[in-house]
């Protein structure tokens, strides 16, 4: 089996694996007389169909026994109310330096004792989708919040008998040291004020919610979050944890495979935030030049010894902004999330999509989107592509030498998404620096910095940074990346040195070529470069050091600036 859940006697008790305080507080919830098993995703669906304020929409659930469900299932539509992003102030990571553990604990307590007085659902699905790689997770939520587990099982891999037997013949992940993950999630937490318990310990200003997080046992507490994403996002977490301790580079971005002409196989992986492209660039058909299979667009990990890569989870959580009501893609829905509903000219209930009710709209959509979807690419990936929206950065870049490869990825720039909820007084629009386009990362920042490092250096994977956003005032258009993407994958893209860098080339791009004795340009690049430079920096001392890289990563940065000089 990939994790453990079940422990012979002997190997139960204090320090041995599996067993740690935060999970021992998170996994007896599991066992209450006040729970009740969902075993199937048609229990799921129901359960979640008649939870109140859901709306059945009149639209059918495309080829719906082949996931699971009865082949007269809906869409669903479910709202959270006024909160439609994710909320990172509320993480806590065990671990981190001024994470007061014993603190959290005791509010974990607390939640799962008043917890006792609510049905409460245990759900569970398999993250990871290949024997290679496969993990358990276990999910428990409160009634009411049916929605939020139906959807987590379409997510990630409910429990079909094709994966449950895939289940049973994958390897032990970790040797069997690696225990299943156990989510206790509360969406209808607040803050009441107990003996023993300090909410001070919480991370989110206004003290409200909480994302704590215990990676290196495999569980959490998410209490007062309603959106489903961190739910999604919780859940990836841990797994990315498990995969980053047993070798794994674990990657929040998308990976396709080329087969060309000739019959060779380029794999390319391309990492950057909601928002970014990522998703666009990995299913773009390239009007069927090559054979194109996909294996993810926001979750997979690469094995950094073969090079190989698995997918994460089977379905997509898409925002629904560019899905106009009545687009041909909605046929692939199955629940959606804050959007709107009215009725057609035949009194159907349809959805009211395009961000009119809110921003960040989101649906999970079913894997048969993607009809060229694989669980696994056997093909050592070739490339790697950072999308970043830096004003100052070309289309395209390739970096030289691994460790200014690696660093890059490690100070990735980007502009926020509407998919974040922002703590109050943060800028929105303020560039900011979200190492390998991962906030989920619960480990420190060296081990990802590392793994790309290696997969550059020894494994002879490409490097690139791509811009997705506006460059100088002019926008990069889709076309213009895709474009990019094809001349790179077809071998014909001609990169020389660029100005003054000895590790930095490029491939001119009409209408993009940057004007090195433009002043102005100059000193906007210097001063993003910079920012890197200062990042890196910040990243040894914040956080007690937490986050700090080799000395190479920063002087690779430091030669970038002084060959601007």
């Amino acid at each position: 089996m990939a994790t453990k859940a079940y422990y012979p006697i002997s190997e139960i008790g204090k320090g041995k694996v599996g067993f740690s305080k935060t999970r021992a507080i998170v996994e007896a919830a599991f066992y209450g007389n006040n729970v009740v098993k969902v075993n199937t995703l048609k229990e799921a669906y129901k359960l979640a169909k008649n939870s109140p304020g859901t709306i059945v929409t009149d639209m059918p659930v495309y080829r719906a026994e082949e996931i699971g469900l009865d082949s007269d299932a809906k869409v669903l539509l479910f709202n959270d109310g006024a909160i439609t992003g994710r909320y990172a102030a509320a993480r806590r990571i065990a671990g981190e330096p001024g994470v007061d553990c014993e603190a959290l604990d005791k509010v974990a307590m607390d939640a799962v004792y008043d917890s006792r007085w609510k049905k409460m659902y245990h759900a569970e699905v398999y993250v990871g989708l290949d024997p290679e790689f496969m993990v358990k997770a276990h999910l428990l939520l409160p009634e009411g919040e049916e929605n939020i587990m139906y959807s987590w099982m379409l997510n990630f891999q409910y429990m079909s008998d094709e994966y449950v037997k895939m289940y049973k013949n994958s390897k032990a992940v970790g040797d069997g040291k690696e225990a299943d993950i156990y989510i206790f999630s509360d969406p209808q937490w607040s803050p009441v004020d107990h003996p023993g318990v300090n909410f001070d310990c919480l991370s989110d200003p206004a003290k409200k919610t909480l994302c704590y997080f215990n990676t290196d046992t495999n569980c959490a507490c998410i209490l007062g979050m309603r959106y489903f994403g961190e739910h999604k996002k919780g859940t990836l977490t841990m797994a990315w944890a498990i995969a980053n301790r047993n070798g794994y580079a674990s990657c929040h971005g998308g990976q396709k495979e080329y087969t060309l002409a000739d019959g060779s196989k380029y794999v390319a992986s391309v990492f950057g935030l909601s928002g970014s492209g990522k998703s666009t660039l990995t299913h773009a058909k390239h009007d069927g030049k090559y054979g194109v299979t996909v294996l993810h667009d926001d979750a997979f990990i690469i094995n950094t010894d073969t090079c190989a890569s698995v997918a994460l989870e089977p379905a997509y959580f898409d925002k629904t902004a560019d899905y106009p009501t009545g687009c041909p893609d909605n046929k692939y829905l199955l629940t959606v999330q804050n959007c709107s509903a009215t009725l057609d000219e035949d009194g159907k209930i349809q959805l009211v999509t395009e961000d009119i009710r809110n921003g960040n709209g989101r649906a999970i959509k079913s894997k048969l989107w993607s009809p060229n979807r694989v669980d696994r690419v056997d093909s050592p990936v070739n490339s790697i592509f950072w999308i970043m929206k830096d004003p100052t950065i070309p289309p395209v870049v390739k970096l030289k030498g691994s460790a200014l490869a690696s660093v890059m990825g490690a100070t990735l720039a980007t502009k926020r998404s509407s998919a974040e909820r922002l703590a109050p007084g943060v800028d929105p629009n303020k560039l900011v620096v979200v190492p390998y386009a991962n906030p989920f990362r619960t480990y420190p920042l060296a081990n990802d910095y590392e793994k790309f490092k290696k997969l550059v250096e020894e494994k002879d994977v490409d490097c690139y940074i791509i811009n997705t956003g506006d460059f100088m005032g002019k926008k990069v258009q889709p076309k213009d990346t895709i474009g990019i993407l094809e001349k790179i994958v077809e071998g014909k893209a001609e990169f020389k040195k660029w100005g003054p860098f000895s590790d930095i080339e490029i491939m001119d791009w009409e209408g993009f070529v940057p004007d090195l004795n433009d002043a102005d340009y100059l000193a906007q690049l210097k001063a993003r470069m910079q920012d890197r430079v200062n990042e890196v920096s910040a990243f040894a001392t914040e956080k007690g050091g937490y986050d700090a890289l080799p000395e190479e990563a920063l002087e690779a940065l430091k030669k970038v600036v002084s060959e601007l000089n």
